[in-house]
């Protein structure tokens, strides 16, 4: 996830002017192709920034909901079923999760070094910025 989070914070910092993405598709080496073929890097830049929100808002939204009643009243020899269905559920979750957050941090890492360079290729003998 920190991976995740990094690879955001580094595209917010340097896609300054995201109207540069548009039109642009990306490469194939870095990011999947889309499931329409037809995303240019500019939709993708306002995918990427409307899902990290609520990958840091996280599980927070679901735990306000409170559990109905029914959960409780499960007899006690069900207990070791449960949780072992629970565990399972889990492990398969985290392992969903995890494979959804390496792609964002794939897509988001790619449309950064995509928009590096339409950047050097707008002004290639300024190279980076010297601060």
């Amino acid at each position: 996830m920190e991976q995740y989070f990094s690879a955001t914070q580094k595209m917010e910092q340097e896609v300054m002017f995201p109207s540069l993405l548009r039109g642009v598709f990306p490469q194939q080496e870095g990011a999947a192709p889309a499931a329409g073929g037809h995303t240019d890097l500019y939709e993708r830049y306002q995918l990427l920034k409307a899902i990290k929100p609520m990958v840091e808002k996280g599980l927070a939204s679901v735990t306000d909901q409170s559990p109905t009643g029914a959960d409780a009243d499960t007899p006690s020899d069900d207990d070791d079923t449960m949780d072992a269905q629970l565990e399972e559920r889990l492990s398969h979750h985290l392992a969903g999760l995890q494979q959804v957050l390496t792609h964002l941090t794939r897509d988001t890492n790619a449309l950064t070094r995509r928009y590096s360079q339409i950047l050097e290729q707008i002004s290639p003998s300024e190279g980076q910025p010297s601060w």
